[in-house]
């Protein structure tokens, strides 16, 4: 009788976990690799839909481990983003190895870009290297999770999603996909890291899943540090907006380039650091922090041109209607959501 009740009672919970789930799981592959519109599969959408099948787990089954890492421990965004920054120096040094790759799927501007600032001794262009780790940590990982914990149902937004029979699950078919990208590339690629690269780049991911645990828990009240008021969520999103933008798009791939990107980014960083620890900063400020980049992607795709033979018009521009207009909706709809006011909720026990 009471297992009977246990497991009729447990179903709700699953139930209610799996929207978020599936909706990381697809949303983040898309922000990674579609929203942009850089490939030749945009236009396609039986290919892009077929691409899910192996884009799903690489980026979706990593932002759910990310996620269920943080917390399940009670962490927050700092442990977040360090273990999406650790995800996303596996995919650029480990899984495709475009880290380090001189002539990456024979882009015909890959050297114009990564030889100005290329450090021979170690084989990374800092340029790209800032480039692709931001670009994992911010729109393959970070983003996503932030837009789809907004449009989970309060009570689940903070907690675990995943058992560990789930989370074993889905770390199994992130591996898997892995795999199957890395032996892709090896087909694929003439280029192969060297063994030196290879160790440190995995020096670097365990040095940081290890600052990403070593973070303090949230504090349980949830209290701010300060007494003063947060801006408007719409004030943070905008200027979240004119860094993405001026850092995408303005800066050239050179040293001072790189020097101004960090500086605004750091910058920005330790801004949106401060403001959420005063008092009125709320789920809004994180979603249009969030969705910014993602609608900058969104917008800018238009004017991106895809790798490979032209794609018509209308197919190109479609798709790149179709993957803004969703961003921009569900930015919104996390947004309105997290505007509305609290109810009293009873909170679930974490599953597993």
């Amino acid at each position: 009788m009471s297992a009977t009740r246990v497991t009729t009672r447990s179903r709700p919970r699953l139930l209610r976990r799996l929207p978020p789930v599936i909706g990381l799981l697809l949303l983040s592959p898309v922000c990674a690799e579609y929203l942009i519109g850089y490939d030749s599969t945009v236009g396609r959408p039986l290919v892009l839909l077929g691409g899910l099948v192996i884009l799903a787990p690489l980026y979706g089954a990593a932002a759910l481990l990310i996620r269920e890492v943080a917390r399940r421990t009670g962490r927050g965004w700092p442990t977040i983003l360090l273990l999406a920054l650790a995800f996303g120096t596996v995919q650029a040094g480990l899984v495709d190895q475009s880290l380090f790759n001189p002539a990456y799927r024979d882009i015909e501007s890959w050297g114009e870009t990564r030889d100005p600032t290329l450090i021979e001794g170690i084989g990374v262009s800092a340029d790209m290297a800032l480039s692709f780790l931001v670009g994992h940590t911010v729109w393959s990982f970070g983003a996503p999770i932030a837009v789809v914990e907004a449009l989970a149902p309060r009570e689940l937004a903070r907690r675990p999603w995943l058992g560990w029979f789930g989370t074993s699950v889905v770390a199994l078919l992130y591996l898997a996909a892995a795999y199957l990208v890395f032996d892709d590339h090896l087909a694929t690629e003439d280029f192969v890291a060297s063994p030196g690269q290879v160790a440190a780049t995995a020096t670097v991911v365990a040095l940081l899943v290890l600052a990403a645990l070593a973070l303090p828990r949230r504090r349980a009240d949830g209290s701010a540090a300060s007494a003063r008021r947060a801006p408007a969520p719409w004030l943070v999103g905008g200027l979240t907006l004119l860094v993405a933008l001026g850092t995408s798009w303005f800066l050239p791939p050179t040293w001072p380039g790189v020097a101004a990107e960090l500086g605004a980014l750091a910058g920005l960083g330790a801004l949106v650091w401060a403001w959420s620890r005063r008092e009125g900063w709320s789920g809004r400020h994180v979603v249009l922090v969030a969705g910014a980049p993602l609608v900058l992607n969104g917008l800018t795709s238009f004017v991106v041109e895809p790798l490979g033979e032209p794609i018509a018009p209308l197919f190109k521009y479609g798709s790149n209607a179709f993957f803004a207009l969703l961003v921009i909706g569900l930015t919104a709809w996390g947004h309105a959501r997290s505007a509305r006011p609290e109810r009293a909720e009873r909170t679930p026990p974490a599953p597993g």
